[in-house]
């Protein structure tokens, strides 16, 4: 579109119109710009304006025509259809795409260069620097783990910086950018701040050096007396409710509100964060904490939710805030619960009381951590039977707010992987060698310093060995349903994996999970600048998320090989049919335990409370009405049908194998 200059009558009807101008011939406009729509305006440097034709319709019934009304304007561009109205102070240097509606706003500028919160450094965990993040608007988690976790590889983690260096100065720019359909009403100041197509602010307080990384599909919301300096804020994301960042980033589809505060910390995809306090925190994807008396500080978490008044302590008055800790994923914090930094819990673990002792748990993970007394005591695996840990491990897909396109966080919901057992067979190892230490007939063990009575020392191998049956029965099944059945020595030549890496170790990269001989290999590419740019890091992480399957069978056949004491190239059809009665037994086990940890819900005890101003029988009919009862509650009817199916699917492969064997 050739945009034009105002002419003569054109400049004396916006004059009429109580308008002004430094220079009007630095003043272009649509051609079939209506100029009536256009009144009490200042104008100052360059400025472009598109065309006024439609009407914003209001709540309440309201229809607000596009146009310039009482605003200052100096090197601004405005789109077609734009509503522009009671702008207190002004807008400068910023580009405002059509379709956008902004009232009642002081100030919104652009000030000298700015790259709009990219390059900010957050100093995460250790608050006196040494892991800080460089935040960007493709930041993934994964990327920000390496970053602050792998500072024994100095040469990585400078590379790393250097591209998101680059990246930021890429965003450089001297005038700020409002996309298309942006609403900004009645908000304080907003200074360098880029803002996304169809972004929301409502009554934010005060913006400044940040990206509000919007997008038609998933729309940035900013709520009332939000104040966010040196920040990124990723599409579908709401910050809202009086909500303070300070050197913060928010991944995608997060809600943060009701008053929280955050300060050097990044949170990733779908973390919701309310009402408490974060300082250096490193939160993970579906970090969730909902209450005002919790402080998250100097941690590591994901998928993690804190109950109210959890707090941890990052030094001991001595050289300051330099001490850390983390919660593996799936972790949850009792309400008052305390952990003393450095300390390291293990994935899937409940901490309850408070613990002062430094406790590192990683290696038996799926446990209870409960002070009694002043002590730790240990309770391991026991979270493996638990309703409430199968119940977490179903609801985070189903509470993916992102958008199926353009995900920057590559998540791994598996409740069991390599990461997970390889951490139970090594509880396992340590569990029988405390056993053997400490004599049969012990009462307690001492683990670190934690205590493990006797029953959950013997439960806690029970367990993890159900776990390990399940998951190696899992994986060897998921591999049959692909292998050729024509014959027995087709199907046997199928079973060795033809990946060569996932033997080994694994780690978790703050939700996607991987070989740790993979990441390596990435880490060395990055080293060598074979890989030299922000986007490619995150095509190779995605890489590594999308063959999770195929690096999964390598570990799961390895470690079936050592577990049942099988042989590479001697497996029969009897050792996989001894291995599938193996797995559907102990899945089977495993349900009935959740079954009857589900039944506890539906207990005498569970009721009090119910049946106000009525008798026991009044009780019991209004715990059905509010809760249901127990068989046809809708996690036991899948828990049963769970059962069903499995036992269906262990029985066709056994009946195939039994044909394969002893063929007509």
């Amino acid at each position: 579109m050739d945009y034009r200059q105002l002419n003569t009558e054109e400049i004396a009807q916006l004059e009429r119109q109580s308008c002004s101008a430094t220079d009007w011939g630095l003043v272009q406009v649509h051609p079939a710009i209506d100029l009536k729509y256009v009144r009490h305006t200042r104008f100052s440097g360059e400025i472009r304006l598109g065309k006024f034709k439609k009407s914003f319709n209001m709540p309440g019934g309201i229809a607000k025509h596009a146009g310039l009304f009482h605003a200052t304007l100096h090197n601004v561009s405005v789109g077609d259809d734009c509503c522009i109205e009671n702008i207190k102070n002004y807008i400068a240097n910023y580009d405002i795409s059509a379709g956008c509606f902004i009232e009642n706003v002081d100030i919104i500028l652009t000030d000298g260069e700015s790259t709009f919160g990219n390059g900010v450094e957050v100093a995460v965990l250790n608050e006196t620097g040494g892991r800080e993040v460089t935040i960007h608007d493709r930041l993934s988690a994964h990327e920000a783990y390496i970053e602050a976790m792998y500072r024994h590889r100095p040469h990585v983690v400078d590379r790393l910086k250097k591209m998101a260096g680059a990246y930021a100065e890429s965003r450089r720019s001297a005038r700020g950018f409002i996309g298309p359909d942006c609403t900004i009403v009645d908000a304080g100041y907003i200074k360098n701040v880029y803002i996304g197509p169809c972004c929301q602010i409502e009554g934010a307080g005060r913006l400044k050096n940040g990206t509000l990384n919007s997008r038609p599909e998933a729309p940035v919301h900013i709520g009332y007396g939000v104040i966010c300096d040196d920040f990124i804020v990723q599409d579908g994301s709401r910050v809202e409710d009086c909500t303070t960042l300070s050197r913060c980033y928010v991944g995608q589809a997060c809600t943060l509100g009701h008053g929280y505060s955050a300060s050097d910390s990044l949170f990733f995809c779908n973390c919701q964060e309310e009402n408490g306090e974060a300082c250096a925190i490193f939160a993970g994807p579906f970090t969730v904490t909902h209450h005002k008396s919790t402080l998250l500080i100097a941690g590591m978490f994901s998928f993690m939710n804190a109950g109210s008044g959890s707090n941890q302590s990052n030094h001991m008055y001595k050289l300051g805030p330099i001490h850390q800790g983390a919660l593996e994923r799936g972790a949850k914090t009792s309400s008052d619960s305390y952990i003393l930094w450095p300390a390291r819990i293990g994935a899937f673990s409940l901490v309850m009381g408070r613990h002062t002792s430094n406790p590192d748990t990683s290696d038996l993970p799926f446990s209870y951590l409960i002070e009694k007394k002043g002590v730790t005591h240990l309770v391991p695996a026991v979270n493996l039977r638990s309703v409430g840990t199968i119940r977490d491990a179903r609801k985070w897909p189903r509470r993916d707010g992102r958008k199926p396109d353009k995900q920057l966080d590559y998540v791994n919901f598996n409740l069991l992987s390599p990461y997970t057992l390889a951490k139970m067979f090594r509880g396992i190892r340590i569990l029988k060698d405390l056993k053997a230490l400490a004599g049969e007939t012990s009462d307690t063990y001492a683990y670190q310093s934690a205590q493990i009575s006797h029953h959950a020392l013997n439960r806690g191998i029970r367990l993890y060995e159900l776990a390990a049956n399940k998951f190696l029965g899992n994986s060897l099944i998921s591999r049959l349903e692909q292998a050729d059945c024509t014959d027995a020595e087709t199907l046997l030549a199928s079973l060795p994996p033809t990946e060569p890496h996932g033997k080994g170790e694994w780690i978790d990269l703050s939700g996607l999970i991987a070989p740790k001989s993979c990441v390596t290999e990435l880490l060395n590419r990055i080293e060598s600048g074979e890989t030299a740019s922000v986007e490619e890091v995150n095509r190779l992480l995605g890489e590594l998320h999308r063959r999770y399957y195929d690096y999964e069978w390598t570990w799961a056949y390895d470690r079936m090989l050592s577990f049942y004491g099988l042989e590479h190239g001697k497996i029969t059809l009897d050792h996989l049919m001894q291995i599938i009665g193996t797995w559907k037994t102990s899945v089977t086990a495993i349900d009935e335990m959740l079954y009857e940890d589900a039944r506890k819900e539906f207990s005498l005890s569970a009721k009090t409370g119910f049946g106000f101003d009525g008798s026991a029988r009044t009780a019991e009919a209004d715990f059905e009405q509010v809760r249901g009862d127990f068989e046809n509650n809708p996690f036991v009817t899948e828990v049963r049908e769970h059962i069903r199916r499995k036992n269906e699917l262990g029985d066709r492969w056994l009946a195939i194998l039994r044909k394969l064997a002893r063929p007509l």
